[in-house]
């Protein structure tokens, strides 16, 4: 299958799912995610008219993305993937949002390099609702303390959470657990769901879902 068919298939299964779901088909945006894929694997895409793309590594976007986004201006770029403190000045000049702030030192960092760089980013907390050693996100019990401090003390654009579930199990309680934070954080923007599993994220309130390998085919 062709990327273009693929891309139209997904776009046609958020569909389905978001009136189902009793939603607007303008509450859910689909970020597509390119990691790991070369500009001309991902031009095609851009000519079917997505806009929204996500990346895992700061220097890996560094090296396709300014030349994509200077040929089409309204790309919105998100950063998905765990972010070091050292990478916070790359990752503010090139991405609109950062999915991945995930810990204070990191939230420091880049409420920095925004007032050095005259950037207002918008940022994503994530949460690590499975509690996996290995994997990066806040703890849920401190979510709501933390979000104050990005937004209240360092005046970081909050505006939602993200969350990766744990591969092996249901995704529906964590996505749910993810919309429950949101509400008591006063955030109205959730990003869940990925290419085995963004059905099920918006049927618990995502309001978008990275998918990549549905889009772009196997890595």
């Amino acid at each position: 299958m062709e990327i273009e068919q693929r891309l139209a298939e997904v776009r046609n299964r958020i569909a389905t799912t978001v009136k189902k779901s009793g939603r607007k088909a303008a509450d859910v945006a689909l970020v597509a995610v390119s990691k790991t894929f070369d500009a001309d694997d991902i031009a095609p895409v851009i000519a079917c008219g997505q806009r929204i793309f996500g990346e895992n590594r700061v220097q890996e976007a560094q090296g396709k993305w300014p030349a994509l986004k200077e040929k089409t201006l309204d790309i919105e770029l998100r950063l998905i993937g765990p972010l070091q403190s050292n990478k916070a000045a790359d990752a503010v000049a090139l991405f609109d949002v950062i999915e991945s702030v995930d810990r204070e030192k990191i939230a420091r960092a880049l409420a920095e390099e925004c007032e050095k760089q005259g950037r207002a980013l918008r940022f994503y907390v994530q949460v690590n609702t499975g509690l996996e050693p290995q994997k990066a996100g806040i703890d849920p019990r401190e979510t709501v303390a933390f979000v104050a401090l990005c937004r209240d003390e360092l005046k970081l654009s909050v505006e939602g959470l993200m969350c990766i579930p744990p591969a092996d199990e249901n995704p529906g309680p964590h996505f749910a657990l993810l919309a429950k934070l949101a509400k008591e954080c006063g955030l109205s923007k959730l990003s869940m769901g990925m290419s085995g599993d963004f059905e099920t994220g918006i049927e618990f309130g995502a309001t978008s879902v990275r998918v990549g390998s549905a889009i772009f085919g196997s890595r």
